[in-house]
Parts: structure tokens; sequence; C-alpha cells
């Protein structure tokens, strides 16, 4: 359905750009498929005033022109709808080159790639700068998760989806029903914000738990989008990086070394494995359990339960 509505907006576009005397509502409708296969004159007058209205909304403009018979006709001037000379100093383009050079791992990599040539062939000007030739650190995001990309244009065009979501402390993963908000990459994962609709609330998940595949719903959404979607924060949260206790912990030589860098103390006990002191706040237990065997939790006894519960779920399952 998207699809087809795109097209038939972007028709509308072309046809109003196209002429240079106004096109009436009969004339429009006999130059545009999706308008000749309408049902009846009152499903294509809502179908044509909606499309108007978002064409309008994205930044065209249209005129409307009444003839000395009264008619209506619309038409968009080429004049009124040419975007001023595009003019970017050497920072600038600069930014714009780093910025490209971001999504070379994703989808957006031949989108980001064409702009910047289309960009330089008007006359921007090329940057002779250390992120262009000489800088050793190459700026990338990386999206290795096959949900990235179904997820990002659910979340561009408002789509609600469902997959399968296997939880830090369960073997089995379980369908959930989402409208997706954002996506945000914290520490190296992709992160994905929305409304849980079974759970009727908020949710986090991380994308390389999802499994299978991402599937779109039809429908409109049943819950605003907030204007501020806070997902690093609570990712920080459930991770445990707000915290407000120290938990001593004991970790296999040689493994863990995310624990290792979170660690604020780390001695060695000289039987194969490491005592080290970690900020405990809520969610510490999920994380834990990632690393099985590796880690056993000395204190406080209220962590240890907890994972020794998930722990037990996953045996369980």
């Amino acid at each position: 359905m998207a699809i087809a509505k795109a097209e038939r907006l972007m028709n509308l576009a072309l046809c109003l750009l196209g002429t240079r005397r106004p096109l009436s509502k009969r004339e429009l409708r006999g130059s545009i498929e999706a308008y000749l296969e309408a049902g009846s004159d009152d499903s294509f007058n809502r179908m044509f005033e909606r499309d108007k209205d978002d064409l309008r909304e994205l930044g065209l403009v249209i005129e409307t022109v009444e003839n000395l018979d009264g008619d209506t006709g619309y038409l968009a001037r080429r004049d009124s709808n040419r975007l001023p000379p595009i003019t970017l100093d050497a920072e600038e383009a600069a930014a714009l080159g780093l910025a490209a050079k971001v999504w070379q791992q994703a989808r957006l990599a031949g989108a980001a790639s064409g702009a910047l040539q289309k960009l330089r062939a008007a006359g921007m000007p090329e940057s002779e700068d250390a992120y262009e030739v000489h800088s050793a650190l190459e700026p990338r995001i990386p999206v290795h998760e096959a949900a990235f990309e179904p997820l990002m244009l659910a979340c561009r065009d408002r789509r609600p989806v469902t997959f399968d979501y296997r939880k830090a402390n369960s073997a089995r993963a379980e369908q959930r029903q989402v409208e997706p908000w954002t996506l945000e990459c914290w520490r190296g994962h992709w992160y994905l914000a929305g409304w849980d609709r079974e759970r009727g609330a908020e949710r986090v998940f991380r994308l390389s738990r999802i499994t299978g595949k991402v599937r779109s719903r039809a429908g409109a959404f049943t819950v605003e989008v907030p204007d501020v979607v806070t997902v690093r924060e609570t990712v920080e949260s459930w991770a445990g990086e707000v915290a407000t206790r120290t938990a001593r912990i004991r970790l296999r030589a040689g493994a863990g070394y995310p624990l290792r860098s979170r660690a604020t103390a780390v001695r060695e006990r000289g039987d194969g494995w490491d005592e080290l002191e970690i900020p405990y706040g809520h969610g510490l237990d999920a994380w834990l359990v990632e690393f099985g065997p590796d880690v056993v939790v000395e204190e406080p006894a209220d962590l240890r339960a907890d994972v020794v519960d998930r722990l037990r779920a996953v045996a369980k399952d």
C-alpha cells in the first residue's frame, strides 16, 4: 500500500509540474491510472484531496486556479518549486563527506554516495582534510543485523511490525507486536525503541536478539510517537550503567572483557579466576547471564539470587 501511494503521489506531482495550464480534476483523473481505478467519484475526490494535501505537506507549491467558466484547475509552477542554489563552504562539505562515509555498510550507502556525487557535480567544493585522506580512523556505524533494514523502513513509514525476540534469560523466542519508533546504536549494538502492543508499554529491543524475519502489519499506530525517545538512557539503565551499588564477582581469566572494561577494581586470585568490582544497577543480572559459566556472583546476595533464577529459567526452557 505504501508503494502504491508513493507512486500515485509521484504521478500527480509530475502531472502538476509538467503542465503549462491548470488541469481540472477530470483531466487529472484521466491521466493517472490509480485515479481511473477509483470505484466512484466520491472515492476519487477523497483520494485526490488527500494526495493534494500530502504533496503540499511535502513542500510542493500547488496553485488552485479558476477559469472564466468557473471550473477549478491545479498546477505546480516550476519556478515556485525550484530549490535555491546550494552553496557549501569547505567545512560543510567535509561534514557531508564524513556523514556519507558513516553508512557504508547499510542500505543508505548508495543513497548517501549518490547524493554526494550530485552535490559535487553542482559545485560543492572537494574537501582536502584529515577525514578524506590522512586519517587512520574510518567513521562507520556497523550494521550486521538482518532486522536493521526492515525496521529502519518501518520506523520511517510508521508501520507496525511483528518479529520473534529472544530475551537474555530465555532460550526460546517469543513473538512481539511492536509499533517501531526509532533505532539507535549504543556500544556497537543496535536497539529498537517502540510500543509493545501485547504488554501495553514502551520497550527497547536489541536487534541481535531478533530471530527470523521482521514482518510488516497493516494499520496505523495506536499510540502517539513521543517527541523524544530516550533509547540510550533506557539501555544504560537496563545494562546497569545507572549504578547505585557495587557488585563483587569472580570472572574466569581471559574472559569477559566487556565486564573488565566496566570494573572499578580487578584482583588476580591465582586459581584461573579474577575478582572484579563493578557498578551494580538495574539489569546487571541479565547482562551477567550472557557470560554463562565464566561468571560467579559473590555479592550482593540479591544479585546472586537473580542470576541463579535466570540461569534456572534458561535451563528449564
